[in-house]
């Protein structure tokens, strides 16, 4: 056997034995230097959080996004959702904001302080306020309105006002809906007693 193959079966037996004992060493000082921990501590806390999901379960900032059948790209987002209880199909939110994206290039955005998703009937109903902002330069405010999920589709059957690059206007109910023309466009309709306050441009 040569110098180096006796070097190396002490090195091997060596560290054998002292690797295990530096392992242990090192477990020892971990032990004693950690802070013992009081189970107590959080407990109080995670029990009222839990029994309070438990009780009235919930999705805190929820995000959903899809694709209609159209072709617009529709996100939703919302402060909480809370499915419905017992054994209706479907889910109430708080501060949704509804971002339309068309395949034209235009946009629109609605913010609703509740809303209501009826999955059966792919919509969701916006109440207690909602104002809309169209990338075409219309600001519309609403009480409620109805708008699908599956397609472009957004009605409102309530009074509404608003402002346009035109003036300031009213009227009893308003649709955006594609053009049914086939050009892919998109209609943005009022209707029932319509009141615009034109406003002509400001000479330059």
């Amino acid at each position: 056997m040569t110098q180096h193959d006796t070097f190396h079966s002490t090195a091997v037996a060596w560290l054998k034995v002292a690797l295990p004992l530096l392992a242990l060493a090192i477990l020892s000082t971990l032990f004693l230097m950690s802070r013992t921990v009081d189970p107590n501590d959080a407990i109080p806390f995670a029990e009222v959080d839990v029994e309070d999901r438990i009780r009235e379960p919930r999705l805190t900032q929820p995000n959903w996004a899809g694709v209609t059948d159209d072709g617009a790209a529709l996100t939703i987002t919302a402060d909480q959702a809370r499915p419905q209880q017992g054994d209706a199909t479907g889910a109430s939110a708080t501060a949704l904001i509804v971002t339309l994206e068309a395949p034209d290039g235009s946009s629109t955005k609605m913010v609703a302080t509740n809303g209501m998703f009826d999955i059966p009937q792919n919509t969701f109903n916006a109440t207690g306020g909602v104002t809309i902002t169209t990338s075409s330069g219309y600001e519309i405010t609403t009480e409620a309105m109805t708008a699908a999920l599956d397609r472009t589709s957004v009605i409102s059957n309530t009074p509404i006002a608003g402002t346009s690059p035109s003036g300031p206007f009213s009227a009893g109910q308003m649709t955006i809906t594609q053009n049914p023309d086939g050009s892919g466009q998109y209609l943005l309709v009022f209707k029932e007693g319509v009141r615009l306050l034109y406003t002509p441009p400001s000479p330059k």
